[in-house]
Parts: C-alpha cells; sequence; structure tokens
C-alpha cells in the first residue's frame, strides 16, 4: 500500500505569490495611489493620505493572500507534453474526514471563456474503486488523451469541456491520488460513506471555487457511478429543501451504462455473451443458474466459479469492445504494434482510429513524477483501479 502523507507545497509555488503581492502592490503607489493620496491631502490632510494608502496596501495583501488560500494556489500552470489550451485547470485536495486523514482529489477542466458562464459538471467513475482522473478525465470525456507510453498530451476532440466546466472527482479515498491515513478506511467504503463523503468535498469545495456557487449544477457518471451519482443526488436534494436560493444549485444527473439492477445488468450481460458466441450453451446455463439472484459486489461462491470457466471460453478478448484487438499486456506496447495486429478490410465500420492500449498510456502518465508534481498531488505513485475499495465494498 502506497504512504498516505499528502505533499507538502514547495518553495517555488508559494514564493511567487508572496512577490506577485509585492509588485501588485507598488504598482498603484506611482499611479493611482498617488492620485488617492492627493485628493485625500487637499481634504483632510496627510495623515488620513497615509493611512487610506496603508489601507489600501493591507486589503491588495489580504486579497492575494485569500487568493492564495484558495483555489488560486490549485491552478495547474501546465502539465508535462500539454499543447496550447484556451481553457484553465485546476487540481488539488479537499479534506473530507480530518480525524481519519481522508482528503479527495479532483482536477477540474474549465470551459472556454466565450463559454461562460457554463455549468458545472461533476463526473463519476465507477467499478468501485476506479480513477475519475484516469478514466474519465484521460480516455472519455476529457479534454486530454495520453500518448503511447505516457508521453504527453494531445486535445481529445469530443472534450465535454467545450460547453461546460467538468470537475473529475477520485471517490472514495483509496482511489486514484485520493488517500487516507486510516488503513481500514480503504476497506469499510460502501455506498453511504462514499455518498456522505462526496457531499462533504462539494460543500467544501464551492468555498474554495466561490464563483461557482449558485452555477447549473449536474452530476454524471458511468458504471458503478449508476449507484454514486443518484445517491449523492439524492443526499444534495434533501440538504438543498427548504433552502431559497442553494449554494449547490444542483438541476439533474446522467447516469451511462450504470450499474442499477444487478439482476438485469447480469441478465444482459449473460445474454450478450451467449449471443455473440463467447461462451458455451452449457456455460450459459450455469451463469443464470449460478449469479443471477447474486450481489454485482459480492457475488457467491459459485457465481465466481462460473465467472471463471466463462474467462477460460472467451480467451483474450476485450469484453467491453469485442470487435476490436486487445492491447499486448506488456508495458512497452505503442500504437504501432497495435495497429500491426488490428484487422484490415474485414469491419468496415471501424475507422482505425482506437487504441487498446490507452489504459497503459495513463498509467504511464499518472506515474511520472513531473505530472504528479504539476498536478499538486501525492508524489507516491498513482492507482487507476484500487482493487482494496472493491474487494472491501
Amino acid at each position: 500500500m502506497r504512504k498516505s502523507v499528502r505533499s507538502k507545497p514547495t518553495t517555488t509555488s508559494i514564493f511567487p505569490l508572496y512577490i506577485l503581492c509585492s509588485l501588485y502592490v507598488r504598482i498603484p503607489t506611482v499611479s493611482s495611489g498617488a492620485v488617492i493620496m492627493n485628493t485625500m491631502i487637499s481634504r483632510r490632510g496627510p495623515l488620513l493620505a497615509l493611512a487610506a494608502v496603508a489601507e489600501f496596501f493591507a486589503l491588495t495583501c489580504l486579497a492575494a493572500t485569500a487568493a492564495a488560500s484558495g483555489h488560486a494556489a490549485d491552478r495547474i500552470v501546465r502539465l508535462p507534453g500539454q499543447p496550447v489550451v484556451d481553457f484553465d485547470m485546476y487540481s488539488g485536495y479537499v479534506t473530507v474526514e480530518e480525524s481519519a486523514g481522508r482528503s479527495l482529489f479532483y482536477l477540474l477542466q474549465e470551459a472556454p471563456a466565450e463559454a461562460q458562464p457554463a455549468p458545472l459538471v461533476l463526473w463519476l467513475n465507477g467499478r468501485p474503486g476506479c480513477s475519475s482522473v484516469a478514466y474519465g478525465a484521460s480516455e472519455e470525456l476529457g479534454a486530454f488523451r495520453i500518448r503511447p507510453r505516457g508521453a504527453g498530451l494531445f486535445l481529445n476532440e469530443y472534450r465535454w469541456n467545450k460547453v461546460a466546466n467538468i470537475l473529475f472527482l477520485d471517490s472514495p479515498a483509496g482511489v486514484g491520488f485520493s488517500y487516507t491515513n486510516t488503513t481500514s478506511d480503504l476497506y469499510t467504503s460502501g455506498d453511504n460513506r462514499t455518498a456522505h463523503d462526496s457531499y462533504t468535498f462539494l460543500t467544501k469545495w464551492f468555498e474554495k471555487f466561490p464563483h461557482y456557487k449558485y452555477r447549473d449544477f449536474y452530476i454524471a457518471g458511468e458504471s458503478y457511478a449508476g449507484h454514486y451519482v443518484p445517491e449523492l443526488s439524492q443526499l444534495v436534494h434533501r440538504r438543498n429543501k427548504g433552502v431559497e436560493k442553494p449554494i449547490i444549485n444542483f438541476k439533474g444527473f446522467m447516469v451511462g451504462n450504470g450499474l442499477i439492477d444487478d439482476y438485469h445488468d447480469y441478465l444482459g450481460t449473460f445474454e450478450f455473451w451467449w449471443n455473440h458466441g463467447l461462451v458455451s450453451d452449457d456455460t450459459y446455463r450455469l451463469l443464470n443458474d449460478s449469479c443471477l439472484h447474486d450481489s454485482f459486489v459480492h457475488p457467491s461462491p459459485a457465481c465466481d466459479a462460473a465467472f471463471n470457466v466463462s474467462t477460460e471460453e472467451q480467451g483474450n478478448i476485450d469484453m467491453y469492445s469485442v470487435y476490436t484487438p486487445t492491447c499486448n499486456d506488456t508495458p512497452s506496447s505503442s500504437s504501432s504494434s497495435a495497429s500491426r495486429r488490428r484487422p484490415k478490410g474485414r469491419y468496415p465500420w471501424m475507422t482505425g482510429s482506437y487504441d487498446p492500449c490507452t489504459e497503459q498510456y495513463s498509467t504511464a502518465y499518472y506515474n511520472r513524477r513531473d505530472v504528479q508534481t504539476a498536478l499538486h498531488a501525492n508524489v507516491t505513485g498513482a492507482i487507476r483501479a484500487s482493487a482494496m475499495v472493491a474487494y472491501g465494498w
């Protein structure tokens, strides 16, 4: 298990803020400050003029200090290998439970200035235990895609932050860059605590980003977020009841390919496998007999055994994309090697743009020390999907 010690701000990240405060204060003393002083001298004398200038200095420094302690300190200057963009990004931590040392990591990709004021969308990935930053932001709806071997980034043509401000949250603690200083937290997350931790995150995050208060707000996600999204939505809705103008201006939620009903999820999955010739008739019956009434997160030993049989029959197939090649399991995989194994001419609906190795690129990129530093993340390694969180659910 990686150490759960949050990285401290470096001198280089704090020092420019003090320089900025000093420069910002000195500039008005020559121009606008002199005008204020002259006006005050003519009316009430030099002492009041000096007091006014001193007050101006104090307010300016206080404002700069407040910005440094708020969202300004979380601004991403530039990610390694990032192309030039027309939007801002922020990332960092929000502590949701002081006594346990639980902190959740977020990444905000804002919409461009011309699209503002745009809605705010919270995105959650599922499993449970998968990172919204590694998956959602890097392989699905985020602003960037990652190049082979984690060498750099390129823009995602279909990024959602063209029209909305997208807030990716690694949840619960133990997923992605989110952490806890209490080991037992990794095995006792569950739906209820995850929803309440996410709600605590939101309330504190809006204090860090006050300009998003009262903004149209949506919650979205996929897979096990079929639990996360409606549960958090219900909690936000209940806390907003009776509040005339709630800070979290909740407008609705969206779920894609969500795990909501275990029975029908199993039923549809097994039929898909069988209809596509991925499992035999006998295994199809075995899966239905052993799993249909089981929990997806906590299947019975008999259901686990049936899944093992189906896995052997399926072989080396990507079950999320059965018509495309799988990635070579070695870390040295590249898009060029994948393209050599890609069938040509047999599947006319395939454009050839699909890269089955994106997971490996994401893992390589987020485990780069310079990337973690740029993200203000713990420099102890990233976890894409936490088995501990999933098994302890």
